[in-house]
């Protein structure tokens, strides 16, 4: 299996639709540290020697997750650590007392996040000059520790300036906007700066204070088992349950989306379409959680006040088993101050729609009057309920494409932009979708054994032309099936200028097997998630670190960021083994690359939206370059006008632009949707308009910002990237339908 550190992003967003019952007792982590080194040594593919070097890892990445900005531990802190634990992590891990270091580590971690609280408290008591020509650093990730406690205040005196800057000119652009465009200021209401930023810091103080081993031990034991590589991990019993539940994209809850807020409560922002919540009626976007009675008993005591409380702590208050009721209270959005409101809710099984793949045909009508019926399957991940396999990705996959099939597309998009990987068995089926049987990856283990995985069909469901879409997300699974289909010659590749790189497979071991047979509470001691394996694709190229690099590049943001295996710490290394024995690709002139190349590149060129974003990255560069921000509120309101007055024009050229290109796809192409619903009902595909029907399943509260943002919407819900694979794949089309009248190419 592969598993993804993109893929929970329910679970991390704090979508309470958890099904496991929080249990009190805990495990021996003591034991479990020990037991999960073993596994390590046992099992993971590197083969690490298990040293003082190794040790010297532990530390390291233990304080980076801890303060990642090197902003509360100070030189001192860093080299008592040292001196004390750096050569030791690994025998003391091994002699089942490693939960002492990682307990003294974070007791002086809380005590200095108390210190530059108590230390904020005062700073916001007396007036910032914003004149003075100061700045911070933008990124501290590679900054050196401050030397010792005083040079560390005077840092951290910039650190609040510049949260208290930010906020100023946040709250004068709002009010700027709101009165351009005669709407409300959302922010008149809204806590003074220096208040904000108070409780900001007192939540991160709550945060960090509120917990207890098994919190303690999750944080360390998580640094230790990433040391070996990004992908390796310490999962807790909550975390493990939460990855299972999100994979099946069924899920046990309410069905709402909560955010914390900086001054406690847990903001509602997101209500699942027919989910518990939603068939309830009373809980409403943007209101305000203060209390949970988990087990609905009705009596005050049982209560529990949230304020405070970290958001993943809240979801275990909520969650429950399908059946059972929690009465929450709520403060209402818009109501007078101390009103609340009690609401109770039967928790119940909430299908994650939005993560289901989901399927479009687009007629599509060239200059001369051809219609080209184009297919789209849009995939976020490769899920697939590991328990009972009753929902699996390439089975709805297989659903929708055999309905494109009986509406005679021309030719299929494959979006894999944003899917961080999953299951390795549906990509494996998937693949064999579109390619004749043979190899789609190859697997490789620590013994240096490979075994080559082929797609399972005679033959393929759909031989027509394909572009598959990838990003700097698409990683894992994603990168499996783009490179497998790129190494067949069986499909162009589109989208930035790589993607993620994650060449490596996890499986999840339970420590607790290996606990005594009678030691307390085995079935809380969690889960080794470890990298036991690199794949291949059937070229013998690793994805790891390089990814897919398309056929056709496309400008993006993301090509400015530091996203990808390549950014992270400890990845293992490229490499390339040998290609499959049975690898045949096709001949790579049945997808005309050079010509798409220079059809795609004159279209962006003159594309108006590509160079924006190629600005926009150039722009970015620099700034990450210099990582300085200044501290000078003059300069920093420059620089805000001048993205103001950018924006604006921007804004003022694409409104006419778009409303030109809006009658123009009104006039050239239909829209239907194609999703599991429509199909389960045998419902005849209906024509969308995808600009104004977004399909979502869930009711999102928008921010103060999205409020005032007045940036018309892509012109029929087409962004520029997948408006521009779509016109490759009508080029594509167009030559594969001339070639083969010309004779060059055969029906298959």
């Amino acid at each position: 299996m592969i598993f993804s550190s993109l893929r929970n992003a329910a679970a991390a967003a704090g979508i309470v639709v958890f099904s496991c019952t929080a249990c009190a007792q805990r495990a021996d982590f003591n034991e479990v540290g020990r037991q999960m080194a073993i596994m390590l040594q046992n099992s993971h593919f590197a083969r690490l020697p298990y040293n003082p070097e190794l040790s010297r890892r532990f530390l390291h990445d233990y304080l980076a997750d801890l303060d990642s900005g090197r902003l509360y531990f100070n030189q001192v802190d860093v080299d008592g650590f040292r001196a004390k634990y750096g050569d030791r992590l690994h025998t003391m891990l091994l002699q089942g007392t490693s939960l002492e270091p990682a307990k003294e580590i974070y007791k002086v971690f809380q005590e200095r996040v108390a210190a530059r609280v108590a230390l904020t408290e005062k700073l916001l008591e007396e007036e910032f000059d914003f004149t003075a020509k100061e700045s911070v650093m933008r990124s501290r990730k590679d900054a050196p520790w401050p030397k010792d406690e005083a040079e560390a205040a005077e840092l951290w005196k910039l650190q609040i300036k510049e949260a208290v800057l930010s906020e100023v000119l946040r709250r004068e652009l709002l009010t700027k906007m709101a009165t351009e465009q005669g709407k409300a200021d959302p922010g008149k209401d809204d806590r003074d700066p220096k208040s904000k930023i108070s409780l900001r810091y007192k939540r991160f103080l709550n945060s960090v204070n509120d917990v207890d081993d098994e919190d303690i031990a999750n944080y360390f034991l998580s640094s230790v088992s990433r040391a070996y590589d990004p992908h390796t991990d310490y999962m807790s019993f909550r975390e493990m349950n939460r990855f299972k539940d999100g994979m099946k994209n069924e899920l046990v809850g309410i069905g709402a989306l909560l955010q914390a807020e900086e001054d406690g409560a847990t903001k509602i922002m997101g209500i699942v379409v027919g989910g518990p919540a939603d068939r309830e009626g009373t809980l409403k976007l943007n209101d305000r959680v203060v209390g949970v009675d988990s087990l609905n008993t009705g009596a005050a005591e049982d209560m529990v006040d949230i304020m405070f409380m970290k958001i993943d702590k809240v979801v275990d208050f909520i969650r429950g088993k399908e059946g059972s009721s929690v009465r929450l209270k709520i403060e209402p959005a818009g109501g007078p101050p101390g009103e609340t409101r009690i609401v109770v809710i039967e928790r119940d099984k909430v299908e994650l729609k939005d993560e289901q793949a989901s399927g479009q045909v687009i007629e599509m009508k060239s200059e001369k009057g051809v219609a080209r019926r184009l297919g789209v399957i849009t995939l976020p991940s490769f899920y697939a309920d590991f328990d009972e396999g009753k929902t699996r990705c390439s089975v709805d996959v297989e659903r929708i494409l055999q309905r494109l099939i009986e509406e005679k597309i021309d030719g299929l998009v494959l979006d894999l932009r944003n899917n961080g990987g999953g299951s390795l068995e549906e990509v494996r089926r998937m693949t064999g979708f579109f390619i004749d049987r043979g190899p789609v990856v190859q697997v490789k283990n620590t013994l240096g054994q490979v075994q080559v995985k082929e797609a399972e069909n005679r033959k393929p469901i759909y031989e027509g032309p394909m572009v598959v879409m990838t990003d700097k997300s698409s990683a894992s699974a994603s990168e499996i099936l783009a490179g497998a289909l790129q190494d067949y010659n069986r499909a162009v590749v589109v989208g930035e200028s790589s993607t993620f790189g994650k060449g490596t497979v996890q499986q999840p071991m339970d420590i607790g097997r290996m606990l005594p047979l009678f030691a307390a509470n085995r079935d809380r001691a969690g889960y080794l998630k470890v990298t036991i394996q690199k794949f291949y694709r059937p070229s013998g190229s690793s994805t790891q670190l390089e990814g897919v690099v398309p056929h056709l590049l496309m400008p993006s943001l993301m090509d400015a960021l530091e996203v990808g295996e390549a950014y992270l710490d400890n990845p293992l290394p490229h490499d390339r083994i040998r290609p499959a024995a049975d690898f045949k690709p096709a001949d790579v002139q049945g997808l005309f690359i050079p010509r798409l190349q220079e059809l795609s590149q004159a279209r962006m060129k003159e594309c108006k939206d590509f160079g924006y974003i190629q600005e926009d990255v150039d722009r970015t560069k620099e700034r990450i370059k210099e990582n300085q921000i200044s501290l000078n509120k003059a300069e920093r309101q420059q620089e805000l006008d001048e993205a103001d007055k950018l924006q604006k024009d921007r804004n003022a050229e694409r409104r006419v632009r778009f409303e030109q290109m809006a009658k123009e796809d009104k006039a050239a192409m239909k829209f239907y949707k194609v999703t599991l619903d429509t199909l389960e009902n045998g419902a005849d595909l209906q024509v969308y308009d995808p600009a104004t029907e977004d399909g979502e399943y869930m009711r999102r509260a928008k921010d103060e910002t999205e409020e005032l943002d007045d940036t018309p919407k892509w012109p029929t819900g087409l962004d520029p990237i997948k408006r521009e694979s779509l016109m490759v794949l009508k080029d594509l089309v167009d030559l594969t339908e001339n070639a083969r009248m010309a004779g060059v190419l055969k029906d298959n």
